[in-house]
């Protein structure tokens, strides 16, 4: 498919699911070899009959939806917000936990993908040499969730390419992994307290308060501003007074948007105010 027929469709259809374009700008080419295989599915000659073929046959939408995920997921992408999360995050939420009596850390990775970012928590949990004295007092509770049953059934098979885990600190690398027919397979006590749920961010919440969520590279890259301020909200009410909220180091919140401050905001680490705050 010729690449400014397809720009030219997504500029058109992006904004009917609520997606911006500049967040597929430089992604947009799995999305169109995406996009030409559902026309060779669908026998559709060209991407002006699919526009057609999307104005009569509606359920097609939601198809084109789940063509439209982007997924670029690694162990520790991001390594300066990990050393972040080590060094000051995870404590300062451990210390947190043992001023009010909480024994149980909740951690939300939305948008989770095949479970990089969610195992990372748990490596970095069970191996950070600065948390590890804090860690031992503590348990930790991991959601992860997304909208692709594909991918979850990945994050739930714990195995992976050498790209995907090639950032992981080596020392961990070889504690937490065993390699296995050329994949790099997560041992079991690293899966431990992870939970995996299909949920879509934009409809769905996971139940409970968090004291930590994770949602990087997703939201605040490919939605429209109406979509973000509505599932922001959905953030903010799932996390406690005071928690922690971490998008990607290139992403920002909605502009005027209230209730939550720039902890780390260079590394996309937010606090939620509390109600006093505000007053």
């Amino acid at each position: 498919m010729d690449d400014h027929a397809c720009i030219a469709f997504l500029q058109w259809a992006l904004p009917k699911l609520h997606m911006r374009w500049a967040g597929f700008r430089k992604v947009r080419q799995q999305v169109c070899k995406r996009i030409g295989r559902r026309l060779r599915t669908l026998q559709i000659t060209d991407i002006a009959a699919y526009r057609a073929y999307l104005e009569r046959h509606r359920e097609e939408w939601k198809i084109l939806d789940g063509m439209c995920r982007v997924t670029v997921s690694r162990f520790f992408r991001d390594r300066g917000v990990f050393s972040c999360l080590q060094s000051l995050v995870l404590p300062e939420l451990v210390h947190r936990m043992d001023a009010s009596g909480e024994t149980m850390l909740r951690i939300w990775s939305a948008g989770c993908a095949a479970g990089e970012e969610a195992y990372s928590l748990t490596i970095l949990w069970q191996l950070g040499v600065t948390h590890q004295m804090l860690a031992a007092r503590s348990a930790i509770e991991i959601i992860a969730t997304d909208s692709d049953e594909r991918l979850l059934e990945r994050a739930a098979g714990a195995c992976y390419a050498y790209s995907s885990i090639k950032a992981t600190p080596e020392d961990w690398r070889r504690q937490a992994f065993v390699e296995n027919d050329g994949e790099f397979c997560l041992r079991p006590r690293f899966r431990q307290g992870v939970t995996f749920m299909c949920q879509d961010v934009r409809q769905e919440t996971p139940a409970g308060i968090f004291d930590l969520i994770l949602c990087r590279n997703l939201v605040f890259t490919y939605f429209d501003d109406a979509a973000q301020r509505q599932i922001l909200a959905r953030l903010e009410r799932a996390l406690c007074p005071e928690g922690l909220l971490i998008v990607g180091i290139h992403e920002s919140l909605p502009k005027g948007c209230e209730g939550f401050t720039g902890w780390r905001p260079r590394l996309g680490i937010y606090r939620r105010q509390s109600k006093h705050d505000r007053d």
